[in-house]
């Protein structure tokens, strides 16, 4: 019984990780977007194309089951904040249920 609760909470440790490190990852996507709306761009630069196509591939596909919201305001986009509250508040449950 001791190794099964041991088991479960380093698994849901590994997926708490998982998803703050998710979350930082959708968080540094919107700061780099936004610098890159304001004009801030260093042209022809391979690592920060490279940094952008990353954070762009790798959260896009979440972002996108989002985008058919109407969750624009103007030039504001609010997709990320609510896929944020609810990766939070999913994720949260998630854990829980596996911590048990």
């Amino acid at each position: 019984m001791i190794v099964a609760a041991t088991v479960r909470e380093e698994v849901a440790g590994f997926l708490s990780a998982l998803l703050t490190v998710y979350l930082i990852c959708i968080i540094a996507h919107i700061v780099i977007s936004f610098i890159l709306a304001m004009g801030a761009r260093m042209p022809y630069s391979r690592t920060a194309s490279g940094i952008l196509g990353f954070f762009r591939d790798v959260t896009e596909p979440y972002l996108r089951i989002f985008r058919p919201l109407p969750l624009r305001i103007g030039p504001l986009d609010l997709t990320p904040i609510v896929a944020i509250l609810l990766l939070q508040i999913v994720g949260g449950i998630v854990v829980n249920v596996v911590r048990g």
